[in-house]
Formats: C-alpha cells, sequence, structure tokens
C-alpha cells in the first residue's frame, strides 16, 4: 500500500503537477463542535504551552515524495521508540495524556508524532488528535493529516500511513483545524 500510494505521488511529480485531479479526494466530514477528551483537557492545564495553536487559515499540506517519506518515517520512528502500556498500568489513572519518553499509550504516541512533524516544519492546523472507535468498541486516538490528496492517519496499531476511509474505525470525533483547543465530530457515514 504504501509503495502504491507513493508510486502515484511520484507519478503526480513527474508529469508535473501536484494537485489532485479528481474530485472525490476522502477528507473528512465535520459536524459541530463538541466535547474535548478529558484527557486532553488536562494535558492543557498541565501544560498550556501545547494547546495555543490557532490560525484563521488552516493548512493542508502538498504532499510529495519527501513530505510522504516524512510521515513514513516519523511514523515508524514512534511506533518503534515507544512501548505500548495502558495509562492504568503506567501510571494508576484510566486516561493520563503525556508525551512519551519510553512508554505510552495511543494518544501518548499520536502527541509524539504530532510534535515531531510541528518541529520538521509542518503546520500544526494539519495534524489534528482524533478519536476513533476501534470494531471491539474500544476507544482509540490516531493523528489525522490533513493534505491535498486527503486525510491520512498516522497510527500506533499499524505500520502503514492509511487514508482514514481505509481504515476499520469508526471516526468519532477530531481537533478543529482553526483552533486545537475546539473539538469537532465527525460524520463516518461509510458501512
Amino acid at each position: 500500500m504504501q509503495k502504491k500510494i507513493l508510486g502515484i505521488i511520484v507519478g503526480t511529480i513527474m508529469a508535473g503537477h501536484l494537485s489532485v485531479a479528481h474530485a472525490d479526494v476522502p477528507y473528512m466530514e465535520i459536524m459541530g463542535a463538541t466535547s474535548a477528551p478529558i484527557g486532553y483537557v488536562q494535558l492543557c492545564e498541565r501544560t498550556p504551552e501545547i494547546c495555543v495553536q490557532r490560525t484563521a487559515s488552516p493548512s493542508v499540506v502538498q504532499l510529495s515524495e519527501a513530505s510522504w517519506r516524512d510521515l513514513l518515517a516519523v511514523n515508524t520512528h514512534v511506533n518503534q521508540a515507544i512501548h505500548p502500556i495502558t495509562d492504568a498500568e503506567l501510571y494508576g489513572h484510566p486516561e493520563v495524556w503525556t508525551m512519551p519518553t519510553t512508554y505510552g499509550d495511543c494518544e501518548d504516541y499520536v502527541l509524539m508524532k504530532r510534535q515531531m512533524l510541528i518541529d520538521r516544519g509542518w503546520p500544526a492546523s494539519a495534524l489534528l488528535i482524533t478519536v476513533v472507535r476501534e470494531r471491539s468498541g474500544e476507544g482509540h486516538a490516531v493523528l489525522t493529516v490533513r493534505t491535498d490528496r486527503g486525510d491520512f492517519i498516522l497510527d500506533n496499531q499499524e505500520a502503514n500511513v492509511l487514508r482514514w476511509d481505509e481504515t476499520d474505525y469508526h471516526y468519532i470525533k477530531r481537533q478543529s483545524e482553526f483552533d486545537e483547543t475546539v473539538w469537532a465530530s465527525i460524520n463516518d457515514i461509510r458501512a
């Protein structure tokens, strides 16, 4: 899958254009405002400097061969560097969002991936923490990356970077691209 997407990106670059040639680019449909996850609210209370990004003009990353390789590198690095453990096992509490060092759970992976991409020059407004529901019914967090080719997902449970509609998750809510302290519900109408 990664080679297929990279082939499409490279082919588009070689053809001399980077814009999407068709109108069916899969973006999530965003609904109205909703509550932020309690772990995120507590993270912002503890470290407010993490929750300050606001913009009137959100960015969509132009997906190139270099930016695609960047996404893959960050996803792979964090997935290999952090060892999975639940918050209850690590902190004795069911929900603690924090920047991981060695151990963490899904939202910790997301925070690290997001920060690494921001440190590499990616716009925060294109890197949105997203809450999904797994087939089992369990809640899970992933990173949505908004690009000119659709919304892509970085996930600690998946080695590949996939378009959001190619995953098995049911999408619930994500950060607003205008203000990362505001969350919006997602209308996931896929069967």
